[in-house]
């Protein structure tokens, strides 16, 4: 087992989804405009702040896939591992999780969907931000949070540092 001694996770939730098609199935909605605005933002600012991650846990679905997509365009060093999970798709936190603890890099981004996202979000750090729409979890919305462990496997509740949140919505 490879030991890392530190972890990151840049956990976001996907950005904007289009509902033009009420018929079109869930898991097949698209982003919309201002979701790719804001995916593509969120590639810059995490560039911008070397939050580079080497693997990036994904939820199958349609606008998760394109909020990477478009945040993968951002000048980034580092092209990470895409490790597409269908567990994530309206995932609960212990799903998220259980999904955590096999990522195999010390970096790692995950990609998922509300009501589960914010509730994960919310168990991980020692202190949750100070961010009135924390707990809300907007689309786009991004936790980077620290942990002091070896391997993801170590992974508790309550044991991260919270460096940085951000919520872009595209509107700009």
């Amino acid at each position: 087992m490879t030991k890392f001694g530190h972890c990151r996770l840049i956990l976001t939730r996907h950005a904007k989804s289009s509902w033009d098609d009420p018929q079109q199935p869930d898991h097949d909605r698209p982003l919309n405009d201002r979701g790719r605005r804001s995916a593509r933002a969120l590639g810059d600012w995490l560039a911008s702040r070397g939050y580079e991650p080497e693997e990036v846990l994904c939820s199958t679905a349609l606008r998760t896939r394109e909020t990477w997509e478009k945040v993968a365009i951002a000048p980034l060093e580092v092209r990470p591992h895409l490790r597409l999970e269908p567990g994530l798709y309206h995932a609960t936190p212990e799903k998220m999780f259980e999904i955590l603890r096999s990522a195999n890099e010390p970096t790692v981004m995950m990609l998922g969907h509300n009501p589960g996202i914010s509730e994960f979000a919310a168990m991980l750090p020692a202190r949750v931000p100070l961010d009135p729409e924390f707990r809300r979890y907007p689309t786009a919305a991004t936790l980077v949070v620290d942990f002091q462990i070896d391997d993801w496997s170590d992974l508790q509740p309550g044991q991260g540092s919270v460096l940085d949140f951000v919520r872009l919505d595209g509107r700009t």
